[in-house]
């Protein structure tokens, strides 16, 4: 059965044959052959083929074996560099989730009456708890 290539909104259509035609042009800027590209990639001439017009089936990986092969693998560093949603959420400063109140059991007694009781810590946090206290006795 043929495999069928992701659906993408146009606009990353666009700016992935962008990408493709790009380094295409850094490829004949360096006045190298699509199989000298291909072969220092690792992958067939095919493939090259595919990743110059920008095909959404080629994994990310091979985009970045031949950026490699063209020297341009630093520019791998600026996708994403500039998060401006990330930012902007960051400085809502939303309020961090608070923890879960301690659990505390409850013991019915013979009688019919009810007593709470805290459940028994883990034992590390009790050694934390610790060693913590004993930092502070010393300063």
């Amino acid at each position: 059965m043929p495999r069928t290539a992701p659906s993408l909104l146009p606009r990353l259509t666009r700016l992935l044959e962008a990408l493709g035609s790009n380094l295409k042009l850094a490829r004949l800027r360096r006045k190298f052959s699509a199989e000298t590209v291909a072969q220092r990639a690792g992958i067939s001439r095919k493939t090259m083929y595919r990743v110059e017009q920008g095909d959404p089936a080629v994994a990310l990986g091979i985009y970045a074996r031949v950026m490699q092969a063209l020297g341009l693998e630093q520019d791998l560093s600026l996708l994403a560099a500039d998060d401006l949603l990330g930012r902007k959420l960051q400085d809502a400063a939303l309020p961090a989730p608070r923890r879960a109140a301690r659990k505390v059991a409850v013991e019915v007694l013979v009688d019919g009456a009810t007593t709470l009781t805290p459940t028994p810590e883990p034992e590390a946090t009790i050694l934390s708890r610790r060693l913590r206290e004993k930092g502070q006795e010393s300063k």
